[in-house]
């Protein structure tokens, strides 16, 4: 079924989407573009019953709570159908063990079970509707629907009778957000990265979500997942497992042991800073960290001990310092 599920991911209203293929398809590709429609979070009357064991999670406090989802909305009742037409109705809901529907968010597409003359296979009807009901010739068809980053898909025969069908997806949420101490990091100066699995695990893996921004909310498969947590673009980076419980919203908060660093080259002490300065930032073991051109550079740094070096019209300064959690300031190297 070569083409049939291909695409990308991407965001909308902070919720992350993919889809990925189900095990009922597992010859297809299993990425396909995803518009995630309605909301996850609606009134308190739809809310699950609350986690009470979250998985655990090194350098970060992930609470769980219920997802909440918005109210459905469906057709009441299947339209007449002329002949040789049947009538299909889906929902979807969280597993048999939690059959609390899932009221948002959803994407169902409808594929023929053979492909088409080119060998392809399109997609006849797509809804995002929480409960719809397709009418469609009778015949065979696969059925599949994505809740965020998981899914699931389902062979389906019509014959004269209308056929319902419940898809089962233990799905839940996580949202990240970033901490130095008590301080929560701008959503802008920090982003994560998502892994199934454990960070113990061996192998080279893929992210399944790149570039997550704080306070986004991802809907994933139950499951362990490894986060990268990268505040700025040096080297305050933190890893995570976090476990994502079926039904349940995970927030979780990183903590982070760095501070933003500001560099300033000057004649003299409190000087105008020298514009278009080369700068470099090393451990103490010789490693770069960060390489940056201005008469400012700003640049977020792990606990621990660096060495400045500025390179100014040919010349050449330099300035040990050290970084501690929390405590942002200038650095000042003398160009002399």
């Amino acid at each position: 079924m070569k083409g049939m599920l291909a695409g990308a991911a991407h965001s909308r209203g902070g919720i992350r989407g993919l889809i990925v293929g189900a095990s009922l398809l597992a010859m297809m590709p299993t990425a396909a573009l995803a518009q995630l429609g309605g909301s996850l979070f609606g009134p308190p009357s739809q809310q699950f019953a609350p986690s009470n064991s979250p998985g655990p999670a090194p350098s970060a406090a992930p609470p769980s709570r219920s997802i909440q989802t918005a109210p459905a909305t469906s057709s009441a009742q299947a339209p007449q159908l002329p002949s040789g037409q049947a009538s299909l109705a889906v929902s979807a809901r969280f597993g048999r063990d939690i059959p609390q529907p899932i009221n948002g968010g959803l994407l169902w597409r409808v594929y023929p079970a053979k492909p088409d003359a080119s060998r392809a296979y399109k997609p006849i009807r797509e809804e995002r509707a929480n409960a719809p009901v397709f009418s469609l010739p009778a015949g065979d068809y696969v059925v599949h629907v994505s809740f965020g980053l998981a899914s699931a898909a389902k062979g389906i025969t019509l014959r004269s009778e209308t056929v319902r069908e419940v898809f089962d997806i233990p799905a839940g949420g996580m949202r990240l957000e970033g901490r130095v101490g008590d301080a929560r990091i701008p959503a802008g100066q920090i982003a994560f990265d998502i892994y199934k699995g454990s960070q113990f695990d061996t192998g080279d893996r893929q992210p399944i979500a790149s570039g997550v921004a704080s306070g986004e909310v991802v809907i994933l498969p139950e499951g362990t997942y490894y986060i990268v947590s990268n505040y700025g673009d040096s080297n305050a980076v933190v890893r995570s497992d976090i476990r994502v419980q079926t039904s349940k919203l995970t927030d979780v908060a990183i903590s982070h042991r760095a501070a933003a660093i500001t560099l300033r080259l000057a004649v003299q002490s409190g000087g105008d800073a020298l514009a278009n300065t080369e700068w470099t930032v090393l451990t103490p073991g010789g490693d770069v960290v960060k390489e940056s051109t201005g008469a400012f550079p700003k640049v977020i740094l792990a606990e621990g001990e660096y060495r400045a070096i500025a390179r100014n019209e040919g010349r050449t300064y330099e300035r040990n310092f050290k970084v501690t959690t929390g405590v942002d300031g200038e650095i000042e190297v003398m160009a002399r």
